[in-house]
């Protein structure tokens, strides 16, 4: 039997390579203890919501980031247009650098308003934050949670990961609904968070 790029290698080749020729067990089989298995639960949960979190705090930055060049570009352009049309000759009464002179004016206020740079920002830093602690939790979960540590060790660790998240949560701008949603959709309809491995 030919195995492609040593799939389920572990499990037949060295199945029986361990003390006096027993078979190894693998991570599915593995029984673990009540305590064990609920910090593993508890790092599913914490893994899952900075998922969402981090997802949705990448659509908004990708939100203002556009929004920034919807209302920024237009706003150069019109500039130009009224710098122009009050030195041009075709507008003698000054009514189209007028009209463009109030659109300049309301633009340029929603930008100072609305602050788009900033959000992105703010956005693209809590997403990446949120990316960073979910990939810790996952190799919490998957890798240490297997290993030989006592369950103190474990829960110390996850309530490490706990209060990172918390204070995540206290200083990352709130995330717009609307991110939220698209970042659900994303992920449960799309799969936009899975991983080729995952799926075999």
């Amino acid at each position: 039997m030919r195995l492609k790029c040593g799939l389920k290698f572990s499990a037949i080749t060295f199945q029986y390579m361990g003390k006096n020729n027993k078979p190894q067990k693998n991570t599915g089989e593995v029984e673990v203890s009540k305590p064990k298995a609920q910090i593993m639960a508890e790092a599913s949960r914490i893994e899952e919501s900075t998922l969402y979190s981090s997802k949705g705090h990448f659509n908004a930055s990708h939100f203002w980031a556009r929004y920034h060049l919807y209302i920024g570009i237009p706003l150069v352009v019109l500039s130009a247009v009224v710098g122009a049309s009050v030195l041009a000759e075709f507008d003698p009464k000054r009514i189209i650098a007028g009209v463009l002179a109030v659109v300049i004016t309301i633009l340029s206020g929603l930008m100072t308003f609305l602050n788009p740079n900033q959000k992105v920002t703010a956005h693209k830093s809590s997403g990446s934050h949120y990316y960073s602690l979910m990939n810790k939790v996952r190799i919490f979960r998957t890798v240490d949670c297997w290993r030989e540590d006592s369950e103190e060790v474990l829960t110390e660790k996850l309530k490490y990961f706990s209060e990172q998240k918390d204070k995540l949560n206290e200083t990352c701008p709130q995330i717009p609904f609307w991110a939220y949603k698209k970042a659900k959709k994303g992920i449960e309809v799309d799969g936009e968070a899975d991983f080729a491995v995952d799926k075999k």
